[in-house]
C-alpha cells in the first residue's frame, strides 16, 4: 500500500511503515505543508495495524536541507505571536516523532541541515550514508536552533551541542557518529542497510518492544525512587503477559517464540 500526499510518500510493506519526504526539487526542505503532513502521519501511526517500525527517509539527493527559502521569507514577516505559533507547530512535529510508540528509524543521506537535525534527533535510531553532510546552520542566519535544541541535546549532550550549534560548522557522518547524532554509517552501495536492525525488531516481541521504549522514556524522566516502583510493576506485568509466557517457554524449550 502506497499513499502520496503533497509532500510525503507513505507505504507499508512487511509490517514496516515507510515515510519518505518528497520535495526533491528543493532537497526536501521543510515548509508548513510538509510539517503538517508529517505530524499527522506520526500522530496516526496507531491506525496502521501490525506495523513494527517506522522508517523516515528522503527522496532525491538529500534527506532534508532544513527550512524552505520561501517558508523562511514568510516567517521573516511574521509578528511575535505568529512566530510562536509557527515554532510550536515545528516542536509538535518533533514531539510526535519522539513519542511514537513503535521504533522510529531515520535513514539519511545528502544534506541534513538545520531543522532536519531535530527530525533525526527525535528518532530512536539513525543510519547515515557515509557521504552525508550535517550542519546546525541557524547561527549563520542570525538565529538559534531553538526548537530542535531539546531533542538534539537529549541525543548528543551539552558540550557536543555547544560546539556544533555555536559554530554552525558543516561536518560529516564520521563526526556525527562520534557526537552520537547518528548510530550507524552505511555505504551508498548497500542495497538494504536496515536489513539487520529490522530483522532484530521483527523477531522481538511486539508489546515488549513498545513497553521497552516507554520504559526508557519513563526512567529518563523520573526520579530514582519513582523508577523502582514503576520498573518492578512493569516487569511483573510483562512476565505474566502472553508474550512473556511464550518467550520464556520458548527459551526453555530451545525454540523460536511464536510472536
Amino acid at each position: 500500500m502506497t499513499t502520496n500526499n503533497n509532500t510525503i510518500i507513505i507505504s507499508e510493506t512487511q509490517n514496516i511503515l515507510w515515510v519518505k519526504l518528497n520535495r526533491p526539487e528543493v532537497h526536501n526542505a521543510m515548509n508548513a505543508e510538509l510539517i503538517a503532513e508529517l505530524t499527522s502521519v506520526f500522530n496516526e501511526v496507531e491506525n496502521y495495524k501490525d506495523v513494527r517500525a517506522v522508517v523516515l527517509s528522503g527522496n532525491g539527493k538529500s534527506f532534508c536541507a532544513g527550512a524552505d527559502l520561501n517558508y523562511m521569507k514568510g516567517i521573516a514577516e511574521f509578528g511575535k505571536e505568529e512566530n510562536i505559533k509557527d515554532a510550536k507547530k515545528l516542536a509538535a512535529l518533533f514531539m510526535s516523532v519522539y513519542k511514537c510508540k513503535i521504533p522510529t528509524i531515520a535513514l539519511v543521506h545528502g544534506a541534513v541541515f538545520g531543522g532536519a537535525n531535530g527530525l533525526i534527533s527525535a528518532c530512536d535510531i539513525v543510519f547515515a550514508e557515509e557521504n552525508t553532510k550535517f550542519a546546525f546552520s541557524e547561527v549563520k542566519l542570525g538565529i538559534a536552533p531553538a526548537t530542535i535544541a531539546p531533542f538534539v541535546i537529549k541525543r548528543i549532550g551539552e558540550f557536543g551541542a555547544k560546539e556544533l550549534m555555536m559554530t554552525g560548522k558543516r561536518f560529516n557522518s564520521k563526526e556525527a557518529l562520534r557526537w552520537n547524532l547518528v548510530n550507524h554509517i552505511y555505504n551508498a552501495d548497500d542495497e538494504n542497510p536496515l536489513e539487520g536492525i529490522l530483522k532484530e525488531i521483527k523477531t522481538s516481541a511486539p508489546k515488549a518492544v513498545i513497553e521497552t521504549k516507554r520504559l526508557i522514556s519513563r526512567v529518563l524522566n523520573n526520579s530514582l525512587e519513582n523508577n523502582i516502583d514503576f520498573t518492578a510493576n512493569l516487569i511483573a506485568e510483562l512476565r505474566a503477559s502472553d508474550e512473556g509466557q511464550e518467550g520464556m517457554l520458548a527459551f526453555l524449550e530451545k525454540r523460536r517464540p511464536r510472536y
